[in-house]
């Protein structure tokens, strides 16, 4: 059995499993799970009205980065870098994208499906990439700014290189398991 066989009944089984371990542990703790769930809905809800400003903002810095034209010149700036390694080229507007906005990075990775087929290493990467990180500067901005915090100390740094880590691991993995 290949490793990529390995890696496709794990994938299939562990979403399943760990809903399962969830709700089983829950119930041998005595916790109400529905009614815990209902009460979180009504939590998530409030919060998510005090995020649309936030969101807002967001989305218009996106939007500006973006149409300027800075995301173009940064990529032609670092593509020499990129090609040392082996590196698509097509990847970088998604690692650009990644840490700022979670709906962004997924808009340039359905294009990168629907472009070179998500069979194709381009795709693969794209798509383990969306799943290894997160959108960092997204979260400060509006889940940060939705309770208060101001002072974000050392979040920034820790988040960006996490962000870093999830891209090269990205990159590392599929050049092992897709090439």
């Amino acid at each position: 059995m290949s490793v990529s066989n390995i890696a496709n009944i794990f994938s299939s089984w562990i979403i399943p499993l760990l809903i399962l371990i969830t709700l089983l542990f829950a119930h041998l703790r005595g916790v109400k799970v529905f009614e815990s769930f209902v009460e979180g809905a009504k939590e998530g809800f409030v919060i998510a009205v005090r995020l649309i400003p936030f969101l807002v903002a967001m989305l218009v810095a996106i939007g500006l980065f973006r149409d300027s034209g800075a995301m173009k010149l940064l990529s032609e700036i670092l593509s020499p870098f990129l090609n040392m390694f082996g590196i698509p080229l097509e990847i970088l507007p998604l690692a650009l994208m990644r840490p700022v906005s979670g709906s962004g990075a997924l808009a340039i990775t359905s294009d990168m499906l629907y472009t070179y087929g998500p069979d194709s290493f381009i795709g693969r990467l794209a798509s383990t990439m969306q799943g290894s990180t997160d959108t960092t500067l997204f979260v400060l901005t509006v889940y940060f700014g939705a309770i208060g915090i101001s002072k974000i100390r050392h979040t920034l740094a820790v988040g960006l290189i996490a962000d870093l880590s999830g891209f090269l691991a990205a990159i590392i993995i599929c050049k092992l398991f897709f090439c």
